[in-house]
């Protein structure tokens, strides 16, 4: 369970640093790249997505570095709960705009961080 809840979080950090290109690619390149699943961004402002890429980021690091450091190992599972409500909010956004056939990866991501935030804060946890 240990390897499986890694992988996920190694897998999840890379999505995370993917994401985090929001902080430097301007919104109009963000949208033109991905097509239609990507004209949500025209919704946001350049700060809000900066912003988003930030948290993604930010994630990205939470997710591997405290537990590999052995510095404050109970942030992981709290950095996967934040990931769990930060594609929640994508899933609502893509519903709202009525892009039903984009949210398949949204879902997994979800489900990825659910299983990596159950698994750090209970049977797994680095606390225990």
């Amino acid at each position: 369970m240990n390897l499986a809840l890694w992988i996920v979080a190694g897998l999840m950090a890379v999505v995370c640093l993917t994401g985090s290109s929001k902080m430097f690619v301007p919104r109009e390149k963000l949208a033109a790249v991905g097509g239609s699943a990507s004209r949500w961004v025209e919704d946001f402002s350049p700060r809000a997505l900066k912003a988003i890429g930030a948290v993604e980021f930010l994630a990205a690091a939470g997710l591997i570095l405290p537990a590999a450091l052995d510095i404050a190992p109970v942030l992981v599972p709290l950095t996967a709960t934040g990931l769990v409500l930060l594609f929640a909010c994508a899933l609502t956004m893509r519903l709202r705009r009525g892009e039903r056939v984009t949210i398949a990866g949204d879902l997994v991501y979800l489900a990825l961080a659910l299983f990596l935030a159950w698994g750090r804060f209970g049977p797994e946890s680095f606390t225990g």
